[in-house]
Protein backbone atom coordinates (compact mmCIF):
# COMPACT_ATOMS: atom_id res chain seq x y z
CA UNK A 1 0.00 0.00 0.00
CA UNK A 2 1.57 3.45 -0.60
CA UNK A 3 2.49 5.72 2.17
CA UNK A 4 0.61 8.81 0.21
CA UNK A 5 -2.27 9.94 0.65
CA UNK A 6 -4.23 12.14 -2.20
CA UNK A 7 -7.02 14.36 -1.04
CA UNK A 8 -9.20 16.80 -2.96
CA UNK A 9 -10.15 19.72 -0.77
CA UNK A 10 -13.79 20.27 -1.38
CA UNK A 11 -16.57 17.75 -2.33
CA UNK A 12 -19.17 20.27 -4.26
CA UNK A 13 -19.80 20.13 -8.12
CA UNK A 14 -16.06 21.39 -8.93
CA UNK A 15 -14.68 18.69 -6.35
CA UNK A 16 -16.20 16.43 -8.43
CA UNK A 17 -14.93 17.14 -11.66
CA UNK A 18 -11.29 17.10 -10.20
CA UNK A 19 -11.47 14.32 -8.91
CA UNK A 20 -11.23 12.05 -11.92
CA UNK A 21 -8.36 14.54 -13.03
CA UNK A 22 -6.07 13.50 -10.14
CA UNK A 23 -7.02 10.06 -10.82
CA UNK A 24 -5.83 9.99 -14.51
CA UNK A 25 -3.05 11.96 -13.72
CA UNK A 26 -1.37 9.38 -10.96
CA UNK A 27 -2.50 6.44 -13.05
CA UNK A 28 -0.24 8.62 -16.17
CA UNK A 29 2.35 8.36 -13.58
CA UNK A 30 1.86 5.20 -12.97
CA UNK A 31 1.28 5.87 -9.21
CA UNK A 32 -0.86 3.86 -7.14
CA UNK A 33 -2.51 5.75 -4.04
CA UNK A 34 -6.02 5.94 -1.57
CA UNK A 35 -8.00 9.35 -2.69
CA UNK A 36 -10.73 10.95 -0.87
CA UNK A 37 -12.34 14.32 -0.50
CA UNK A 38 -11.62 16.54 2.57
CA UNK A 39 -15.05 18.70 2.94
CA UNK A 40 -16.04 19.49 6.72
CA UNK A 41 -19.81 20.78 5.60
CA UNK A 42 -20.10 17.56 3.38
CA UNK A 43 -23.64 15.79 3.89
CA UNK A 44 -22.74 11.48 4.07
CA UNK A 45 -19.37 9.25 3.48
CA UNK A 46 -18.99 9.12 -0.04
CA UNK A 47 -18.99 10.96 -2.85
CA UNK A 48 -18.73 8.98 -6.44
CA UNK A 49 -17.43 6.28 -4.46
CA UNK A 50 -14.65 7.87 -2.59
CA UNK A 51 -15.09 8.19 1.24
CA UNK A 52 -15.28 12.17 2.51
CA UNK A 53 -13.22 12.86 5.59
CA UNK A 54 -13.25 16.10 7.64
CA UNK A 55 -10.24 17.70 7.73
CA UNK A 56 -9.15 16.45 11.33
CA UNK A 57 -10.26 12.81 10.21
CA UNK A 58 -7.95 13.31 7.25
CA UNK A 59 -5.23 14.05 9.03
CA UNK A 60 -5.36 11.39 11.26
CA UNK A 61 -5.26 8.50 8.38
CA UNK A 62 -2.41 6.12 8.90
CA UNK A 63 -0.59 7.45 4.99
CA UNK A 64 3.11 9.01 6.17
CA UNK A 65 2.45 11.60 2.94
CA UNK A 66 -0.63 13.60 2.61
CA UNK A 67 -1.16 15.83 -0.59
CA UNK A 68 -3.84 17.45 -1.81
CA UNK A 69 -5.27 19.89 -4.06
CA UNK A 70 -7.97 23.02 -2.99
CA UNK A 71 -10.99 22.54 -5.48
CA UNK A 72 -12.89 25.44 -3.89
CA UNK A 73 -14.46 28.58 -5.63
CA UNK A 74 -14.18 30.87 -3.23
CA UNK A 75 -10.92 32.33 -3.15
CA UNK A 76 -11.09 33.81 0.60
CA UNK A 77 -11.40 30.16 1.64
CA UNK A 78 -9.11 29.00 -0.82
CA UNK A 79 -6.51 31.11 0.98
CA UNK A 80 -7.22 30.32 4.05
CA UNK A 81 -6.81 26.43 3.58
CA UNK A 82 -3.66 26.86 1.51
CA UNK A 83 -2.29 28.29 4.77
CA UNK A 84 -3.79 25.79 7.31
CA UNK A 85 -2.39 23.07 4.68
CA UNK A 86 1.06 24.72 5.09
CA UNK A 87 1.28 25.03 8.77
CA UNK A 88 -0.02 21.31 8.92
CA UNK A 89 2.46 20.26 6.50
CA UNK A 90 0.30 19.04 3.68
CA UNK A 91 2.03 19.18 0.33
CA UNK A 92 -0.34 20.72 -2.13
CA UNK A 93 -0.34 19.37 -5.73
CA UNK A 94 -1.65 20.74 -9.03
CA UNK A 95 -3.64 19.00 -11.13
CA UNK A 96 -3.66 19.43 -15.08
CA UNK A 97 -5.70 17.47 -17.38
CA UNK A 98 -4.01 15.54 -19.88
CA UNK A 99 -5.10 17.53 -22.81
CA UNK A 100 -4.09 20.85 -21.75
CA UNK A 101 -2.17 22.77 -24.11
CA UNK A 102 0.82 25.14 -22.63
CA UNK A 103 3.03 26.42 -25.45
CA UNK A 104 6.63 28.41 -24.59
CA UNK A 105 7.48 30.31 -21.18
CA UNK A 106 4.28 29.79 -19.10
CA UNK A 107 5.23 29.77 -15.28
CA UNK A 108 2.75 28.56 -12.99
CA UNK A 109 3.27 28.65 -9.05
CA UNK A 110 1.98 26.23 -6.89
CA UNK A 111 -1.60 24.83 -6.29
CA UNK A 112 -3.41 25.30 -10.11
CA UNK A 113 -6.20 23.44 -11.41
CA UNK A 114 -6.51 23.27 -14.96
CA UNK A 115 -9.39 21.71 -16.39
CA UNK A 116 -9.89 19.74 -19.70
CA UNK A 117 -9.07 21.86 -23.01
CA UNK A 118 -7.87 24.45 -21.02
CA UNK A 119 -5.12 26.58 -23.27
CA UNK A 120 -1.76 28.80 -22.27
CA UNK A 121 -0.11 29.99 -25.12
CA UNK A 122 3.08 31.77 -24.35
CA UNK A 123 4.96 34.26 -22.04
CA UNK A 124 2.37 33.79 -18.97
CA UNK A 125 3.25 34.22 -15.16
CA UNK A 126 0.56 33.05 -13.20
CA UNK A 127 0.24 33.36 -9.52
CA UNK A 128 -0.75 30.52 -6.53
CA UNK A 129 -4.27 28.17 -6.31
CA UNK A 130 -5.14 29.22 -9.80
CA UNK A 131 -8.12 27.90 -11.26
CA UNK A 132 -9.22 27.38 -15.13
CA UNK A 133 -12.42 26.04 -16.05
CA UNK A 134 -13.05 24.01 -19.07
CA UNK A 135 -12.32 25.26 -22.91
CA UNK A 136 -10.70 28.72 -20.69
CA UNK A 137 -7.87 30.16 -22.75
CA UNK A 138 -4.86 32.81 -21.69
CA UNK A 139 -3.10 34.29 -24.58
CA UNK A 140 0.40 35.96 -24.40
CA UNK A 141 2.11 38.39 -22.83
CA UNK A 142 -0.69 37.81 -19.59
CA UNK A 143 0.29 38.06 -16.03
CA UNK A 144 -1.97 36.96 -13.33
CA UNK A 145 -1.83 36.83 -9.59
CA UNK A 146 -2.50 34.82 -7.07
CA UNK A 147 -5.97 32.87 -5.97
CA UNK A 148 -7.63 34.24 -9.80
CA UNK A 149 -10.79 31.82 -10.73
CA UNK A 150 -11.73 31.51 -14.39
CA UNK A 151 -14.98 30.25 -14.92
CA UNK A 152 -15.71 27.73 -17.79
CA UNK A 153 -15.03 29.44 -21.42
CA UNK A 154 -13.26 32.31 -20.35
CA UNK A 155 -11.40 34.10 -23.33
CA UNK A 156 -8.58 36.19 -21.78
CA UNK A 157 -6.76 38.25 -25.21
CA UNK A 158 -3.06 38.98 -24.87
CA UNK A 159 -1.43 41.60 -22.50
CA UNK A 160 -4.02 41.69 -19.66
CA UNK A 161 -2.83 41.79 -16.39
CA UNK A 162 -5.52 40.27 -13.86
CA UNK A 163 -4.96 41.35 -9.98
CA UNK A 164 -5.20 38.49 -6.91
CA UNK A 165 -8.52 37.01 -6.40
CA UNK A 166 -10.21 38.26 -9.32
CA UNK A 167 -12.93 35.86 -10.88
CA UNK A 168 -13.85 36.12 -14.70
CA UNK A 169 -17.15 34.37 -15.35
CA UNK A 170 -18.57 31.80 -18.05
CA UNK A 171 -17.96 33.09 -21.46
CA UNK A 172 -16.33 36.23 -20.12
CA UNK A 173 -13.91 37.65 -22.99
CA UNK A 174 -11.30 39.77 -21.89
CA UNK A 175 -10.41 42.06 -24.88
CA UNK A 176 -6.51 42.01 -26.08
CA UNK A 177 -4.38 44.73 -24.48
CA UNK A 178 -0.63 45.88 -25.58
CA UNK A 179 2.49 45.74 -23.99
CA UNK A 180 2.50 49.39 -22.85
CA UNK A 181 -1.10 49.39 -21.81
CA UNK A 182 -1.87 46.00 -20.91
CA UNK A 183 -5.98 45.48 -19.93
CA UNK A 184 -5.92 45.54 -15.77
CA UNK A 185 -8.86 44.01 -14.03
CA UNK A 186 -8.16 44.75 -10.62
CA UNK A 187 -8.14 42.61 -7.31
CA UNK A 188 -11.03 40.78 -5.52
CA UNK A 189 -12.74 42.02 -9.23
CA UNK A 190 -15.80 40.06 -10.53
CA UNK A 191 -16.00 40.14 -14.50
CA UNK A 192 -20.11 38.91 -15.36
CA UNK A 193 -20.79 36.19 -17.31
CA UNK A 194 -20.88 36.73 -20.91
CA UNK A 195 -19.23 40.35 -20.32
CA UNK A 196 -17.16 41.37 -22.91
CA UNK A 197 -14.09 43.42 -20.71
CA UNK A 198 -12.62 46.56 -22.91
CA UNK A 199 -11.62 48.42 -20.54
CA UNK A 200 -9.65 48.49 -17.37
CA UNK A 201 -11.71 46.85 -13.91
CA UNK A 202 -11.34 48.25 -10.69
CA UNK A 203 -10.51 46.98 -7.50
CA UNK A 204 -13.71 44.96 -6.29
CA UNK A 205 -15.91 46.26 -9.06
CA UNK A 206 -18.34 44.25 -10.36
CA UNK A 207 -18.82 44.72 -14.23
CA UNK A 208 -21.87 43.01 -16.62
CA UNK A 209 -22.77 42.81 -20.30
CA UNK A 210 -21.69 43.93 -23.80
CA UNK A 211 -19.49 46.55 -23.70
CA UNK A 212 -18.68 45.38 -19.89
CA UNK A 213 -20.14 48.15 -17.41
CA UNK A 214 -20.49 48.35 -13.50
CA UNK A 215 -23.18 46.43 -12.14
CA UNK A 216 -26.00 48.89 -11.22
CA UNK A 217 -27.20 48.65 -7.56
Amino acid sequence: MSDTLYAVYGASGFGREVMPLLRSMLACNHMTARLVFVDDGYVGDFANEYQVLSYNDFLAQPEKHKKACIAIANSKVREQLAEKLLKDKVEVIDVEAFNVCKLDDVVLEQGSILCPFVTLTSNIKIGLHFHANIYSYIAHDCVIGDYVTFAPRVNCNGNVHIHDHAYIGTGAVLKQGTPDKPLIIGRGAVVGMGAVVTKDVPDGAVVVGNPAKPLAK
